[in-house]
């Protein structure tokens, strides 16, 4: 459903580089603040620079790694079935949580498969509420857009129409 302006190979390694900086992003945030938190009171912002060069860069490489094998497995599947529909997503999002927790064991990869799928397919149902409206919304302004031409073509002819009129009138002169 989401029309993406890059081709599959580009938006791979757009979407590694994207999520490897929001991960770092939000992880300056959390951990500068925790860091703030456990830290002594004269010591603060030093205990929160500290863990945040620590820690930040760990979460954003996370990030990437989700966001980097999403992609991947949308693009394939995108080439696989030929079509770039709501399913790519959800699939690519369960097969993703599961992957990433393989590791911990077939019960905790399929649990995970299958709160990705769900959550990806949350996000799809919203993007798709989302383009319903804001298609009703150029719907409704076309449609007052038309309403407005078509009064200006109106008023047109009806000035046409009153010269022509008036044009045909013979001019009589009072005496």
């Amino acid at each position: 459903m989401a029309m993406r302006e890059q081709p599959c190979p580009y938006r791979i390694i757009d979407d590694f580089g994207g999520a490897f900086s929001m991960g770092c992003f939000a992880g300056c945030i959390f951990y500068f603040l925790k860091g703030m938190s456990f830290a002594p009171k004269k010591e603060r912002f030093f205990g929160g620079i500290q863990l945040l060069k620590r820690r930040a860069p760990i979460l954003g490489g996370s990030f990437a790694l989700w966001g980097g094998l999403f992609s991947i497995t949308d693009c394939t599947l995108m080439h696989l079935r030929n079509q770039q529909d709501f399913i790519n997503p959800i699939v690519a999002g369960a097969f993703t949580g599961g992957f990433l927790a393989i590791r911990a064991g077939t019960r905790i990869a399929m649990r995970n498969a299958i709160f990705g799928g769900i959550i990806l397919g949350f996000i799809q149902l919203a993007e798709i509420g989302m383009l319903k409206m804001q298609m009703r919304e150029e719907m409704r302004r076309m449609q007052q857009q038309q309403q407005q031409q078509m009064a200006e073509m109106q008023e047109m002819m009806e000035m046409q129409t009153n010269r022509a009129n008036k044009k045909q009138q013979p001019k009589v002169e009072k005496y």
